[in-house]
């Protein structure tokens, strides 16, 4: 199944409903207005919308809603959309445009390098 494309108010949205889910629609409206200054009817919508994408579900009883893709799975959909549309489809170009813009400290460069280490 292809991931479907999440536009940046849906993917503020799914945050939310990643790090309280199962959560009941009406607590999402109470924290999509606290949290990102929406009306009821806009995080309606959205839940609306992301239901016809096939990335969350709405089940009762008391509408509860959960995601039906993981945000990992998200998130490497992105990074390949933005790796393809801005540098060529090179992983190594984004990695270097990162490392040339970044002061990293050693824990992270640790880090990378255990990473790409693990990637051998």
């Amino acid at each position: 199944m292809e991931t479907p494309k999440i536009f940046d108010s849906e993917l503020r949205f799914c945050e939310i409903l990643w790090s309280h889910e199962p959560i009941k629609s009406s607590e999402l409206v109470r924290l999509c207005a606290e949290e990102l200054g929406w009306k009821k009817s806009t995080t309606y919508t959205v839940i609306k919308k992301c239901i016809a994408k096939g990335a969350i579900e709405r089940s009762e009883p008391n509408f509860m809603c959960h995601a039906l893709i993981a945000k990992e799975v998200v998130q490497e959909a992105e990074a390949e959309e933005l790796i393809g549309k801005l540098f060529d489809g090179s992983p190594d170009k984004l990695f270097a445009a990162l490392l040339d813009n970044q002061k990293l400290s050693k824990e992270q460069i640790e880090n990378l390098r255990r990473m790409v280490a693990e990637l051998e």
